[in-house]
């Protein structure tokens, strides 16, 4: 059996090994992961900013995001502005995954017209017309 020697000087970090051992991460989550709980609390954490200092580009940092939210190791809250608009998204990073919050709310994507639609008598605007009379090709 090998024998691996680890020379610890300065500059080092301690952290959870919580996320290491968990099977249903990726290797890049976990890198990812451990490369954002080693910089300090001030520094910004965008996409493009941790490219900057990773071999992997823009998308995929933003796919290891997506799977370390997805685990519960990054909640995202989105905050507003005073007319209530996105203003910035605040990621808080935890070292073991937090549990899904059925208090909060989900976005609203399906719209009051089309979650339950009345098949029988349709309400459209303008219905769509049949167009027999032309053919795409012909001059006018």
């Amino acid at each position: 059996m090998a024998i691996f020697r680890i020379e610890r000087t300065r500059d080092y970090t301690v952290m959870s090994n919580h996320h290491l051992r968990n099977g249903k991460l990726s290797l890049k989550a976990k890198g990812l992961l451990s490369m954002m709980l080693s910089l300090p609390e001030d520094w910004n954490y965008t996409t493009r900013g941790l490219a900057k200092i990773c071999k992997e580009g823009v998308d995929a940092i933003g796919g290891a995001l997506r799977e370390l939210e997805t685990a519960g190791y990054i909640v995202r809250h989105q905050l507003r502005d005073r007319q209530g608009r996105i203003s910035d998204t605040e990621y808080v990073i935890y070292e073991q995954p937090q549990p899904k919050n059925p208090d909060t709310p989900q976005p609203d994507t399906a719209s009051p017209d089309t979650e339950n639609p009345d098949m029988e008598k349709p309400d459209t605007e303008k219905p769509a017309e049949l167009n027999i009379g032309k053919s795409n090709t012909e001059k006018t």
